[in-house]
Parts: structure tokens; C-alpha cells; sequence
């Protein structure tokens, strides 16, 4: 028997993802699958807005704290995880919701990952060269200048993905973006069905202000000031997500907190930007805005006649 398709929630961060995915998961009887690349990480918790139990209210949530901050998990290495914590949830009998806003794990999870192109050692050894020499932001615009769908996808300060994508075109003479469109399976790995939540960018924008306050009044500080003293240091690829190498600097008093948190809301609103656009370009998204008619979203995604109920909710 051909089991239910995922349900998978996407959107830019802020939008309110987990608060819709939890209601849905009620709605159909069925467990959370994040698709997060921060989340997956031990005592990466404020910062990365790991849902509390009250906000889920009692629906399991998997791929959640799986790994130490220095045991780095890739794409492909999360389709893996994912692929065994869908089976065990469809073993149990219930259906799947996938929430999450990393775009590049999401396709890794339902498309599959082309095989790695080549990079020339020399080229590699250059890129990782001026990468240590703090030219993060130079190599991105370099990227752009080639690459630009790619460089849009990949933020200034990703080091390893700026590498990579300049790294194939440095060294076959095309560009990642190609290769990948050229590579990439054509079979889905997972049927899905496809729910974009977004909002107005001033509303976005006003939501992701007070989460980052809430982060530094919840204690991020010192949650970074735990992970450093523990040794995990912000070179790290998992101390890569946002926030943690601001605040990491700021305790190492190279800028001040309020710097920090002032860095942190810019670095947060440039991300959901990006987040829009990669996800508006995924095919098969029927996108909602809150309130979320209740029905409407229930007949798409096919939960049970009657369980999502009348009326709207706003996440």
C-alpha cells in the first residue's frame, strides 16, 4: 500500500512554520519531521528556535538534537535521518509533516542531491586561502558576478557553500546552478504535498524584531557563552547559524551585545529574503497567509471531513 504523501510546511523564518505545523499534525494524526540544518545540533536551542513542548502540544517532533555542535551533518547526510524517522513514523501508523526552512536539505529530502562535481585542489586550496583571510563577503559577490541564482541561495558569511558553488565554476568552467539543473534526479525520493506560509515583508519584519529580542531576553548569551566555554568554538560549521558567531564576538569583545543583537535582526531579515525566493521558485507550493482558513487547508492537504474544523487561525 502507497503510503500518504508528506505534508511539508515551508516559508521564509518568522513566518510561523511550527505553530502551523503543529496544528496540522493534530489535524491528520501525525508526527513532526524538522528540515532545519541548525536544529539538528545539541545545545543549539534559543538561537535557532527550537519549538518548546508547550507550542507543540504534545506532537512528537524528530530530527531535533541528533548531533554534537562539532559532528558536522550535510544534506545529504539529513535525507538519511529524515528517510529513517519518516519510516518509523509510518510504522506507527500516523502521517508525516515536514517543517523546516532549509531549502537546500528540503530538496536533498524530496529530489535527491546530484553527484559532487569536481574542484581542482589548487582552486580549493586558493578559495579556502582567502576564505581565512576574512574574504567571505568578496568571493560571495564574485559568486553573484557567475552564479547569481546560486549566490542568492547561499548567505555572505557561508564559507563552505561560497566555496563549493565558486569551486565548480573555477574549476569545470560552468556553474553549480547549471550542473545541479543538469544532475539533479528527476524521480522524487518522497510524494509531497507542498504548503507555503508567508506573511507581508513589513509584518515579517516586525515578527522577526521581537523574536530576536526574545532570543536575548530568553538567555542566548549565555547559551553562546556556554557552547564556547565547552570548546565549541564559532568556526564551527554548525556555529555558522545566525547569531552565534555575532554574539561569540561580542563575548570575545570584539563588538558589543547590542551590536550583536542589532547584526543578528539584519542577518535574520536577509535570510527570510532568501528564504522567499527559494521557496516561491519550488514548484507545487499552494502558499497560505494568516489567518489560515481552516477548511481550505484541511481539504488540501486531506485531513479527515470535519477535523480542521470552521472558521480561521492566525499563527
Amino acid at each position: 500500500m502507497t503510503p500518504p504523501p508528506l505534508v511539508v510546511v515551508v516559508g521564509p523564518t518568522a513566518a510561523g512554520k511550527t505553530a502551523l505545523a503543529a496544528e496540522l499534525a493534530r489535524w491528520l494524526d501525525a508526527e513532526i519531521v524538522g528540515c532545519d540544518a541548525s536544529q539538528l545540533y545539541v545545545g543549539l536551542d534559543i538561537g535557532t528556535g527550537k519549538a518548546r513542548p508547550d507550542e507543540l502540544g504534545g506532537v512528537p517532533h524528530h530530527l531535533i538534537d541528533v548531533a554534537p555542535p562539532d559532528q558536522p551533518i550535510d544534506a545529504a547526510g539529513y535525507a538519511r535521518l529524515a528517510d529513517a524517522a519518516i519510516a518509523s513514523v509510518r510504522a506507527r501508523g500516523r502521517r508525516v509533516v515536514v517543517c523546516g526552512g532549509t531549502g537546500l536539505y528540503l530538496r536533498a529530502l524530496l529530489e535527491g542531491l546530484c553527484p559532487a562535481p569536481p574542484i581542482a585542489p589548487h582552486v580549493r586550496a586558493a578559495l579556502r586561502a582567502r576564505l581565512a583571510a576574512g574574504e567571505a563577503a568578496t568571493l560571495h559577490a564574485e559568486l553573484a558576478a557567475v552564479d547569481p541564482e546560486a549566490a542568492a541561495r547561499i548567505g555572505p558569511a557561508d564559507g563552505q557553500r561560497i566555496e563549493r558553488a565558486l569551486g565548480v565554476h573555477r574549476s569545470t568552467g560552468r556553474t553549480l546552478s547549471a550542473w545541479q539543473i543538469e544532475h539533479t534526479p528527476t524521480t522524487p525520493r518522497h510524494a509531497a504535498i507542498l504548503v507555503g506560509l508567508d506573511r507581508p515583508r513589513a509584518d515579517l519584519d516586525v515578527r522577526i524584531e521581537r523574536r530576536v529580542d526574545a532570543m536575548f531576553r530568553a538567555g542566548f548569551v549565555d547559551e553562546v557563552r556556554g557552547l564556547v566555554e565547552a570548546g565549541f568554538g564559532p568556526e564551527l560549521r554548525s556555529l555558522q547559524a545566525i547569531g552565534y558567531r555575532l554574539v561569540a564576538a561580542a563575548l570575545a569583545g570584539e563588538t558589543t551585545i547590542d551590536e550583536a543583537r542589532t547584526r543578528m535582526k539584519t542577518a535574520t531579515r536577509r535570510y527570510a529574503r532568501r528564504q522567499r525566493t527559494w521557496f516561491r521558485a519550488l514548484d507545487g507550493v499552494r502558499w497560505f497567509a494568516p489567518p489560515v482558513d481552516r477548511a481550505h487547508l484541511g481539504d488540501y492537504v486531506g485531513a479527515p471531513p470535519g477535523a480542521a474544523g470552521e472558521g480561521t487561525w492566525d499563527v
